[in-house]
């Protein structure tokens, strides 16, 4: 196990929100209960099943039974990965958050990368993908969308929609998030940037998905995916309703 260097917390929670993931969750717990081990001794992995309809609920409850560690949130209904997303930083509890998505195109070893770049003066550190292993056409869509939303919401991020990230809990006793859809990256990373927040990025690898197909990559989806980005920047850049007084933060100071 690695000491956390001078100055880091030693805390950590690691969560996972998924849906229908059964082919893949197992393994990315077990990586993570790995990976998190070696890097300190106060962690935890939790799993958000986001009202899946397949063996995902049964496998990580055994996972939880399994792993003292491990602990899971079912939504009794689909809330939308935003949705998980917010129930997986309210659940945590360790001073570091990592999170990563359920479906294994990344790895939850490479979370040691990123802990060695969290210092005083960093707040988040992002991963960005050193090649995208996924079909051309979402390739393309992928770095259109990313190019668009970068210029209209002043970003400088490598990549916004890496979901491999080391984050300060801090970050969430400050900002709320209220997107229930895939734009909650988009939302989270332009409010950590408004909000002052020290970001530094490193790359990752990403692998082909193994297990399922994705949820976002039909014209119906991405479609809705525009409009919802429309509003997010009219509420953010035109009216910046995030930097006015009285928010309420999306967890509970200590």
């Amino acid at each position: 196990m690695s000491a956390a260097p001078a100055g880091k917390p030693s805390g950590l929670s690691v969560f996972f929100p998924a849906y229908n993931d059964s082919g893949t969750i197992a393994s990315m717990v077990i990586r993570a209960v790995q990976a998190a081990a070696e890097l300190t001794s106060d962690f935890e992995v939790i799993v958000v099943n986001d009202g899946s309809a397949d063996a995902t609920p049964q496998i990580v409850d055994e996972l939880a039974r399994t792993y003292p560690n491990v602990r899971v949130v079912h939504h009794p209904a689909n809330r939308g990965y935003g949705g998980a997303l917010q129930t997986g930083f309210r659940s945590a509890t360790k001073e570091l958050i990592f999170y990563t998505d359920g479906d294994a195109q990344y790895d939850p070893a490479e979370l040691a990368v990123l802990w060695k770049q969290m210092s005083d003066g960093v707040d988040l550190v992002n991963g960005y993908k050193i090649s995208r292993s996924d079909p051309l056409h979402r390739i393309v869509i992928g770095r259109v969308y990313h190019h668009i939303v970068t210029m209209l919401f002043g970003l400088s991020v490598r990549d916004v929609d890496c979901d491999f990230r080391l984050m300060r809990r801090s970050i969430f006793e400050k900002i709320n998030l209220g997107k229930t859809s895939g734009v909650i990256c988009l939302e989270m990373m332009k409010k950590i940037h408004d909000g002052g927040f020290r970001l530094v990025e490193v790359p990752v690898h990403h692998y082909h998905r193994a297990f399922g197909k994705s949820q976002f990559f039909n014209f119906p989806r991405i479609a809705k995916t525009g409009v919802d980005v429309m509003r997010l920047w009219f509420e953010l850049v035109v009216r910046r309703k995030h930097l006015r007084r009285g928010i309420t933060p999306l967890v509970a100071r200590p």
